[in-house]
């Protein structure tokens, strides 16, 4: 479900593959459920923090990236929160129309690249299903006693899910269907620009982009946002193939302009897990070791792009005419 933009990130050594069986499923709001998924011996699953999410593989082979929203100190089971898309490729319908409790689909990590980090102070901002990873969020912003304040925006007061989990916590908590308040009152929520006050906005992309709007004037990196597609993105730096050598495989390939980077490396028997392949989830992550790559995807901020030391091959491409990965 993840699109990124961050002020740090989690290098990835690997991702942890198994399967989870699904305990409860459970309706929170018109067009939403929650899944609580568990390990099908019931031990431990793998510990997570907030704005971490999963790669859940469906019936078919259909794999979709979702959010934790439950409780991080529950070592046992996850929760999850899915939306039935209206345009679904079939992963949301698959979950509201045929998985039930008993069924087990495979896991994939969790990973993190949408990071909480220390500070005093939050606003946070959700758009719908945005919801979801802010809720881990909130929770630890109040367990280290942090002053926070959350804007929760959908269509109309049932699809918004979570709102009794919500209520605990008083006006702390602004609810404003749009059927009843309006476009959300973003600049109006946030007040005047601060130091020391990450922005974590969640949710549909006009959303997004009237935050990143609003934000204009806040201090560089504030803003941490994730996209559940993908960003638009512009025509690629170059139009004509270049080099990929793989490093560790002691391979070297061409990499036309019809082709991904991830589908010629795989062309070439070189496996490297990915799952979205629109650069939203980070599951390819791979390491630079030289070259300049052209960054096509959601997830890396201004600074990590600049630094030039890893890639999604899913999507991006090269800017010179060979890279060097370390693959």
């Amino acid at each position: 479900m993840l699109t990124v933009e961050q002020t740090s990130r989690t290098r990835r050594s690997g991702v942890d593959r198994s399967t989870v069986r699904v305990v409860d499923k459970t309706p929170v709001a018109d067009g939403v459920v929650t899944l609580t998924l568990a390990a099908p011996d019931g031990g431990r699953l793998p510990d997570w923090a907030p704005g971490a999410h999963v790669d859940l593989t469906l019936e078919g082979g259909l794999t979709r990236q979702y959010s934790l929203c439950g409780d991080r100190w529950d070592a046992h089971t996850y929760r999850v929160g899915v939306l039935l898309e209206p345009t679904s490729r079939g992963g949301s319908r698959h979950v509201h129309e045929q998985l039930a409790p008993g069924h087990v689909v495979g896991l994939g990590g969790p990973r993190n690249a949408f990071p909480l980090v220390p500070a005093e102070s939050y606003r946070f901002v959700a758009g719908g299903i945005g919801i979801t990873p802010l809720l881990p969020m909130i929770a630890q912003a109040e367990m280290l006693g942090a002053d926070w304040r959350l804007l929760y925006g959908g269509r109309q007061r049932s699809s918004m899910a979570f709102l009794d989990e919500l209520a605990v916590h008083g006006d702390r908590v602004l609810v404003r269907p749009q059927d009843e308040y309006g476009l959300l009152d973003l600049p109006g929520f946030l007040g005047t620009p601060r130091t020391g006050t990450p922005v974590y906005g969640c949710g549909p992309e006009p959303l997004l982009s009237a935050l990143e709007r609003a934000c204009h004037g806040w201090p560089a990196r504030a803003l941490h946002t994730e996209r559940f597609v993908a960003a638009e993105r512009g025509a690629p730096v170059r139009t004509t193939a270049f080099e990929v050598e793989l490093r560790r495989s002691g391979r070297t390939l061409t990499v036309t302009p019809d082709v991904s980077v991830l589908e010629a490396i795989g062309a070439a028997g070189v496996e490297v897990l990915s799952s979205c392949r629109q650069g939203t989830c980070g599951t390819c992550e791979t390491t630079v070791l030289a070259g300049q790559p052209d960054h096509r995807d959601s997830l890396l901020d201004d600074d990590a792009r600049a630094a030039g030391d890893c890639m999604y091959p899913c999507v991006s491409r090269s800017c010179s005419d060979r890279l060097v990965l370390d693959l």
